[in-house]
């Protein structure tokens, strides 16, 4: 049986903050610069749309993470938040789980790929204004990468 509702429904995405700590104590953040609109060209962390009915929202994470830097998620990702401003995509309301993968240093090298232009490591201090409202996402995730004695 399918339902049609009456109201608008939000998009639901899935975005991975991937933090590295080097020797000095500097922690570098993995990010895509965007392909296509929005933000076209502006850096933004790896994600994407969660494939309805085929999988649930940390599988979206650990998928879109792969797809766009080439890069296999650790094990262990917890949940740094869930984000649903509205306004804070302009392709509409936008409900967003964002997961933490904390790598060793050296980190794996990433490969753009699917609507990734770029894949790199940047060190957190040097991101400059992100796309979407990643940069209170990077915030909070190194917050928690903090508190779990990253």
């Amino acid at each position: 049986m399918s339902w049609c509702y009456d109201w608008p429904r939000a998009a639901v995405t899935a975005d991975v903050c991937a933090l590295s700590r080097d020797p000095a104590g500097a922690w570098h953040v993995l990010l895509i610069r965007r392909a296509n609109p929005p933000f076209q060209g502006r850096f933004a962390l790896p994600g994407g749309f969660l494939d309805v009915d085929r999988e649930d929202l940390e599988t979206t994470a650990r998928r879109e993470l792969k797809e766009e830097t080439g890069l296999t998620a650790p094990e262990d990702m917890p949940l740094v938040g869930v984000y649903s401003q509205p306004g804070r995509d302009p392709r509409g309301h936008t409900v967003t789980g964002v997961w933490l993968a904390l790598y060793d240093w050296p980190p794996p090298e990433p490969v753009a790929d699917d609507d990734a232009a770029e894949a790199r490591w940047v060190p957190v201090e040097e991101t400059g204004p992100l796309a979407f409202d990643h940069d209170q996402v990077v915030a909070d995730a190194l917050a928690l990468a903090k508190r779990a004695g990253g």
